[in-house]
């Protein structure tokens, strides 16, 4: 099974490092010296890692026949995808990769089906699923705890605890203009 780790920024440098913007959760172990990578688009690899290293924060990595600044650029915004054994679990407890997290049947604590994840969009912030409703339409929930409960992979569900408007139209709108105008 593949899984995009990482995607390819901008030439750093003049001997072909790159940025990266990391996308896995085990950098150390997908994007190490001496891995290869399948990417997207197919054509510009595969590629192997060389070199890698952090400079104020941000991963740099070399590949393998990538020596100059050129080259370096010519590969901008390339995914950079690892190939994994299915059944491989990530090393912490509450942590799941996309594909274990996709097709997952929503639901509330109450047991009322909210929908089903099909997509789910890495933000810096917090992860977002994309969950298409019964009706064809999709709603996005936060993948934090305070919300996402439960994730139960045996019975193929994410069980949620939304705040009002979330899911409905009952959102609670409080300001203090309102308390002014009914005082």
């Amino acid at each position: 099974m593949q899984l995009v780790v990482a995607r390819i920024g901008r030439a750093h440098g003049i001997k072909g490092e790159v940025t990266v913007e990391v996308r896995t959760d085990e950098p150390e172990l997908r994007l190490a010296p001496g891995a290869v990578l399948a990417t997207d688009p197919a054509a510009t690899g595969p590629l192997t890692i060389e070199t890698g290293r952090v400079h104020s924060g941000r991963l740099l990595l070399r590949f393998e026949g990538v020596k100059d600044r050129t080259a370096a650029e010519a590969l901008r915004n390339t995914l950079l995808i690892a190939e994994i054994d299915p059944d491989e679990l990530p090393e912490e407890e509450d942590e799941y990769y996309d594909h274990q997290l996709m097709d997952l049947d929503v639901v509330t604590v109450d047991g009322i089906e909210v929908g089903r994840i099909t997509e789910i969009s890495h933000l810096p912030s917090q992860d977002l699923f994309i969950v298409e409703r019964p009706d064809g339409s999709e709603v996005m929930i936060p993948f934090v705890e305070a919300i996402v409960t439960e994730i139960d992979l045996e019975e193929q569900r994410a069980v949620i605890t939304p705040p009002p408007g979330l899911i409905d139209d009952n959102a609670e709108i409080a300001s203090a203009r309102d308390a002014e105008a009914e005082g």
